[in-house]
């Protein structure tokens, strides 16, 4: 499920709640409970400003070579490395995504690998050290989060794990 928040709060709106917060007002009682009901209300600001973030978000499914699912909220934009790196999936990426590596191996369902878009010719360079090569491996430092991954799976060979 894609998730979509509203823009980030400015400054003036942050100090804004601490002040209500620091007093609670029956105006401020009803705001809370209008964008926040079924009693999930947050319990500090940071909880507010998170809630209120400009983040998109699609949920990737990392499949281990022992047969594991590991599901993860991916934020749209990055990189399927740092994607993993952030949920502690274990994908080594020993290069940092400067494309000097093939340790982020993935390998993706046909559709999915037909949707991406092409690889570079260092990409594939690359990839021809990568163990366990497929015709849908590519590597996860070069494939960008998109909104159209919402419920993908992708495939950690042996090698990247």
């Amino acid at each position: 499920m894609i998730v979509r928040r509203s823009a980030l709060l400015s400054s003036s709106a942050i100090r804004c709640i601490r002040r209500l917060q620091e007093t609670p007002t029956p105006l401020y009682n009803r705001a809370l409970n209008h964008c926040f009901p079924n009693k999930n209300r947050p319990d500090n600001i940071f909880s507010v400003i998170r809630t209120f973030s400009s983040k998109e978000i699609v949920t990737i499914t990392y499949c281990d070579p022992e047969g594991g699912e590991h599901p993860v909220e991916a934020e749209i934009g990055k990189n399927l490395l740092d994607v993993a790196h952030d949920n502690n999936i274990e994908l080594e990426g020993a290069c940092g995504g400067e494309l000097a590596c093939s340790t982020c191996h993935l390998v993706f369902d046909q559709e999915v690998y037909d949707a991406l878009p092409t690889k570079t010719d260092e990409e594939e360079d690359m990839l021809d050290l990568a163990f366990e090569l497929t015709e849908t491996s590519r590597l996860g430092c070069q494939i960008k989060v998109v909104k159209e991954f919402d419920g993908i799976k992708v495939r950690i060979p042996d090698d990247g794990y």
